[in-house]
């Protein structure tokens, strides 16, 4: 028993530092991601004038969506959701990397939209409400289209099965657990603010 549990941590421990290592190789195209998606979330912020009406009908959607259900449910819901869109930007990233620069730029930009209209009626400290569960979300998100933009510029060059292996690493042992903390922690505040 001690020993499979010994094998089993040594896997474990292997398997987490080929993700850092890879993530650590891939920094410049998490860095674009982040760029992207923060360009566009000041250009939302500063221009809330695009799609109004839509991301307005899209937020009210989601928050009847949810309105009814209790802490688990809302952490589960939260969950998922993140993980579809992290998993889709980083693998529709073969596809030459449009899908995640597209994920960058309307996250960014409803990011932005939101806080403006937010502050706007609340005022600059209700913004406090973002960094807890940002804190976790948006490092797992970015790194997913960071890597999605990486598999798209291997399309170019060889290696890119080796390309997708470390990719799925990296999903399942960082941004997944990422994902789960931020989940936790957004599920229940918005269950216990609202």
């Amino acid at each position: 028993m001690k020993q499979k549990r010994k094998i089993k941590k040594s896997f474990l421990k292997e398997q987490y530092s080929l993700s850092l290592n890879y993530l650590r190789e891939s920094s410049k195209f998490v860095y674009i991601s982040i760029g992207i998606f923060f360009l566009f979330a000041i250009l939302g912020y500063f221009f809330p004038v695009f799609f109004k009406e839509e991301i307005i009908k899209f937020i009210q959607e989601l928050i009847n969506q949810t309105k009814d259900m209790g802490q688990l449910e809302l952490t589960r819901f939260i969950f998922l959701n993140n993980l579809q869109s992290s998993f889709l930007g980083l693998f529709f990233g073969l596809l030459f990397g449009i899908f995640p620069i597209a994920v960058a730029i309307v996250n960014g930009y409803v990011l932005g939209f939101v806080s403006s209209i937010t502050i706007g009626e609340e005022g600059f400290l209700v913004l406090w409400r973002l960094l807890p569960h940002g804190i976790f979300e948006l490092p797992a998100v970015f790194i997913s289209l960071g890597l999605g933009l990486k598999l798209g510029s291997f399309v170019f060059r060889k290696g890119w099965r080796g390309g997708i292996l470390n990719s799925f690493r990296v999903f399942v042992f960082i941004v997944m657990p990422l994902l789960i903390i931020a989940a936790i922690i957004e599920g229940g505040l918005i269950y216990f603010i609202r």
